[in-house]
């Protein structure tokens, strides 16, 4: 019997089992797909926001603040990519500028640190490609972007490597409850628990009713992006926001961690994990975003996508125990990425008070460092390629990307099961190209390190295959 049982590993999921694994615990995080970070955690704005929009006194604007120191630390420590860049919020009105103003006191009344409203001048001062309507803009310097999707990988990693059980491609059918704790039904079989915690992002609302009547409910938004080339990331150097209203904090202007330009999102009310793009959904960002930036030129898009947020009928997250010894981490969307360390120390906190026994371990690793060859000095290369020639064959043209790296990610705690789980680890296939030109050499090489035909390779989620035909005997593989 596990002490507890996570359901959901994306940036919430991960992050509980990441804290839970420094204590004496038997823990398990269960994904009903064959990654991590496979939903929303993987599609999103990549901010971690400073913490001046929530109310006073929410769930969100406390753990908005203390996620956001834990993400800088923990970043470092977990060698994910972290920019401290700041944000605006840019106002076009002196009804916009009052806005502005009511949002710093907020931010002050959350504890932001440095926040302040500048003019339009100063805005422009410090990222010159603002428009010229801006008059006024409210200035955040503790805002930062960070890679999420490597964010919640590297603490899942980390979680494996302190004792945690991850159990991918395993997707709960129903809970029941026992004297002991729970008893959870999965498509891989039946598990037993002492504690559950619910972290399963869109399907969270399921997940509870499974073990409680009803309290909340999931209503999905769509929100649609641009991926701009590496020849745009200078039209940014901050995240820019524009005043938010009523469906979020609106479409957004900021650069990435990986020198791209981001743009969007949309916010669109659908119908379950629907990621299709728009020909309207897109202009409306495009639109909008040039508002803001004018000069961005939206021919240098190499990738359009879209993630599903898990908003709820509630204004603040959902973090409460709904039934013995289940936890609800529900409603997790903005700024859910920012919070995600703060929700698991708050959430393993309701679990002691619950009863259970948190007593930290004797060893609990807290490092991690992956080799990425293009940031090497030339010295540092060549040191590296004799020690070995793996380094030295580039697979990835656009982003330098070698099969030495790809190899250490298929080594890793949670190697890769996709194209684009290669992707995320390693970033083969990040660059203009998208994959264009390193896809069939990713594909050889997970046929050939897992022993596989390439048949059964998929591109992302299962069932994405690539490749279709016979094998010699004439019998399908696909």
């Amino acid at each position: 019997m596990y002490d507890v049982l996570i359901i959901g590993c994306g940036i919430t999921g991960a992050a509980a089992a990441f804290h839970l694994s420094r204590y004496r615990l038997k823990v398990a995080v269960l994904e009903q797909e064959n990654d991590v970070a496979a939903g929303a955690t993987k599609a999103n704005s990549a901010i971690l926001h400073a913490g001046y929009d929530p109310e006073p006194g929410t769930l969100m604007a406390r753990l908005n603040v203390r996620g956001a120191a834990l993400a800088k630390e923990l970043c470092r420590k977990l060698d994910v990519p972290y920019w401290q860049c700041g944000s605006f919020v840019l106002a076009f009105s002196p009804e916009e500028e009052t806005m502005l103003q009511a949002l710093c006191q907020r931010g002050l009344a959350n504890g932001v640190p440095q926040l302040r409203v500048i003019t339009g001048d100063q805005a422009r001062t410090i990222d010159p490609n603002l428009s010229p309507q801006v008059i006024s803009a409210l200035y955040a310097p503790t805002a930062a972007i960070c890679s999420p999707w490597e964010y919640c990988l590297a603490l899942a990693e980390t979680a494996v490597r302190n004792g945690a059980d991850l159990r991918l491609e395993t997707a709960v059918t129903g809970l029941e409850r026992l004297a002991e704790g729970w008893l959870i039904h999965t498509n891989q079989g039946d598990l037993k628990s002492r504690y559950v915690i619910n972290a399963a992002g869109l399907y969270a609302q399921a997940i509870h009713e499974m073990a409680a009547p009803r309290t909340f409910t999931i209503r999905p938004s769509k929100g649609q992006y641009f991926l701009l080339d590496k020849s745009e990331r200078r039209r940014a150097n901050h995240v820019i926001f524009q005043c938010p209203g009523p469906d979020g904090k609106g479409v957004l202007v900021a650069p990435t961690v990986h020198g791209n330009l981001i743009v969007g999102p949309s916010a669109e009310p659908v119908e379950g994990n629907d990621v299709s793009t728009t020909t309207e959904g897109l202009a409306y960002v495009r639109s909008t975003a040039l508002k803001s930036v004018p000069s961005i030129c939206f021919r240098e898009s190499v990738r359009n996508f879209a993630g599903v947020r898990a908003a709820t009928d509630r204004a603040d997250f959902i973090i409460e125990l709904s039934a013995p010894h289940f936890l609800d981490l529900a409603g997790i969307c903005s700024p859910g990425l920012t919070a995600a360390p703060a929700i698991a120390e708050y959430a393993a906190q309701l679990l002691e008070k619950d009863g259970l026994v948190l007593e930290e371990k004797d060893v609990f690793y807290c490092q991690r460092r992956r080799i990425r060859f293009h940031d090497l000095l030339p010295a540092e290369k060549a040191q590296l390629v004799a020690q070995n020639p793996a380094y030295g064959r580039v697979i990835c043209r656009c982003e330098t990307i070698t099969e030495g790296e790809i190899l250490d990610a298929l080594r890793s705690p949670i190697p890769p099961r996709s194209v684009d789980g290669v992707k995320r680890r390693a970033g083969a296939g990040m660059g203009r190209c998208q994959g264009g030109f390193c896809g069939p050499r990713v594909v050889e090489i997970l046929s050939r390190e897992q022993g596989v035909s390439p048949g059964t390779i998929v591109q992302d989620r299962a069932g994405s295959w690539l490749l279709a035909g016979r094998t010699k005997g004439g019998s399908s593989y696909v």
